[in-house]
C-alpha cells in the first residue's frame, strides 16, 4: 500500500491541473493559478516520497509526465488564452494575420511541454541538471503574472496582463525555452553544503530579497532569476 503513495500524489497533481482548467474556462484565473500552485506541491511531493520510500516505478514516471502536461502545459496555456481573450478591444488594432497568431499562440505551450517531457523521459542526463525549461517552471512563469497582478499594485503587471502582443511573445518565449537544450538548475537537493549548491543558494537569495522589497510584484522575477542562477552556476 505504501508504495502507491507517490502515484496517489501524482494523481492529485493531475486532479489539481484539471480543476485549474475548469476555473480557467470559467474565467476565474486567480483560482486556476492557485490550483496550478497546488499541483506543483503534489509534483514535488510525489518525487520526494518516491525517493524516501524507495518506490520509484516506470508507471510512476509515465504518470508523472502525463499529469505534468495537463497541470503545467494545458492549464497555463488556457490561462494565457483567457488573458488574451480578455484583451479583445486591444486585439482589434491588429491586422487579421497578427490577430490570428496572437489568439492561437497559447497552442504552442502544451505542444512544447509534451515534447519537453517526452525527451526528459528518455534522457538519462537530466538528473543533476535540466536541459530546457522544466514544465513546472513554465507554469510558474504564467501564474506569476496572474497572481502578481492580483495581489500587488503594480501598474506594469496590470499593463502586461492586458497586452495581447506581450502575452503572445511571453508565451512563445516560455514555450521555446522548454524545448531548448540550455542547461538549467535542478532544484533537487542532495546535500546542504555550499559546494555544488551555488546556483540554488543564489536563486533562493534573489527570490527572498526581491519578495522582501517588492512583495507579490516580485513573482514574475522568479523565472528570470532561475535562468540567471542557472547560468551563474555553470561558472563554478
Amino acid at each position: 500500500m505504501i508504495k502507491h503513495i507517490p502515484n496517489l500524489l501524482t494523481s492529485l497533481n493531475l486532479a489539481s491541473g484539471f480543476i485549474s482548467i475548469i476555473f480557467a474556462a470559467k474565467g476565474d484565473l486567480v483560482t486556476a493559478s492557485w490550483f496550478i500552485a497546488a499541483a506543483m506541491v503534489f509534483d514535488f511531493s510525489d518525487g520526494f516520497t518516491a525517493r524516501l520510500l524507495k518506490a520509484n516505478s516506470a508507471i510512476g514516471k509515465e504518470l508523472d509526465s502525463l499529469a505534468d502536461i495537463v497541470s503545467f502545459g494545458v492549464s497555463p496555456a488556457l490561462i494565457i488564452y483567457q488573458l488574451i481573450i480578455n484583451s479583445i478591444p486591444e486585439l482589434s488594432a491588429y491586422n487579421k494575420i497578427i490577430y490570428t497568431v496572437i489568439i492561437y499562440s497559447p497552442v504552442l505551450m502544451p505542444v512544447c511541454a509534451g515534447l519537453r517531457l517526452a525527451v526528459f523521459n528518455i534522457d538519462q542526463t537530466q538528473y543533476i541538471s535540466f536541459k530546457g525549461l522544466p514544465t513546472p517552471a513554465n507554469a510558474i512563469g504564467v501564474i506569476s503574472v496572474v497572481l502578481g497582478a492580483q495581489y500587488s499594485n503594480s501598474s506594469i503587471l496590470d499593463s502586461f496582463a492586458a497586452s495581447p502582443l506581450a502575452l503572445a511573445a511571453y508565451t512563445i518565449v516560455l514555450s521555446i525555452l522548454m524545448v531548448t537544450r540550455i542547461p538549467l538548475l535542478s532544484l533537487k537537493i542532495t546535500h546542504l553544503k555550499p559546494k555544488g549548491n551555488e546556483g540554488r543558494y543564489i536563486l533562493t537569495a534573489l527570490v527572498v530579497i526581491s519578495f522582501a522589497f517588492l512583495g507579490f510584484a516580485a513573482l514574475p522575477l522568479i523565472i528570470p532569476f532561475y535562468l540567471a542562477a542557472s547560468w551563474i552556476s555553470t561558472l563554478f
